[in-house]
């Protein structure tokens, strides 16, 4: 029996930028997408909606930033709180995964690409998603 490709949408949540990358899960690999706007602590809803009726996801990965001890920070909550919103509003599946020093590993990418100082938010998504592929090809 083979298994079926499903497309996933990533999502690094911040408190001004949400960063979106898309992947599938046959070959495990991510792609960044885009950076969203959140305004007065409330995100480009349209915005979400047009990515999601383009690329018609199964799933959705929302990266949880956790502090380095595991703990959770007030912006911990807000993430819970958006992926929350996006089962909500999509009736998708939303798949929370840590995302502790993603963005960091986005600027050392770019950094290497020459591209220090680009916009690292879909970057970030894309290696939450990279993370989350992995460890789903790791489970029995």
């Amino acid at each position: 029996m083979t298994e079926r490709a499903e497309t996933l949408l990533a999502f690094d949540y911040g408190e001004k930028h949400i960063g979106v990358a898309v992947g599938q899960t046959l070959t495990g690999t991510a792609n960044p997408l885009a950076s969203i706007r959140v305004s007065d602590s409330s995100p480009d809803w349209d915005a979400i909606s047009r990515i999601i009726d383009t690329w018609h996801p199964d799933a959705l990965v929302v990266g949880l930033p956790l502090n380095m001890d595991g703990s959770e920070q007030t912006v911990t909550r807000r993430a819970r709180r958006f992926g929350n919103q996006l089962l909500g509003r999509y009736r998708l599946p939303v798949h929370l995964v840590d995302e502790r020093l993603t963005t960091r590993e986005a600027r050392n990418r770019l950094a290497a690409q020459g591209r220090a100082g680009d916009d690292d938010h879909p970057i970030a998504a894309q290696i939450i998603l990279e993370s989350w592929l992995t460890e789903q090809s790791v489970r029995p």
